[in-house]
């Protein structure tokens, strides 16, 4: 039989605990961020007028709906 303290058992205790926290938080971040990444997939910002809009067609050059502008298919970043 093994012999340990109290004060080991609580020790591995909130080790243990803590690491599984931890490891939540990490992993929900995560999902997160690649939930936020497809959100971002078809969105588009009009170079002239600034507008955001969405269009999930594949042409290369979508028509801002609010001015008429073509705009390029440029990776979306949020600051």
């Amino acid at each position: 039989m093994i012999h340990v303290s109290f004060s080991t058992l609580v020790f591995i205790y909130l080790f243990l605990f803590m690491a599984l926290v931890f490891g939540l938080w990490i992993a929900f971040g995560w999902s997160r961020r690649r939930q936020e990444a497809k959100a971002l997939v078809y969105r588009v910002r009009c170079r002239l007028c600034a507008f955001e809009f969405e269009d999930p067609t594949d042409t290369e050059l979508p028509r801002c709906p609010r001015c008429g502008n073509l705009n390029e298919r440029l990776p979306f970043r949020i600051l």
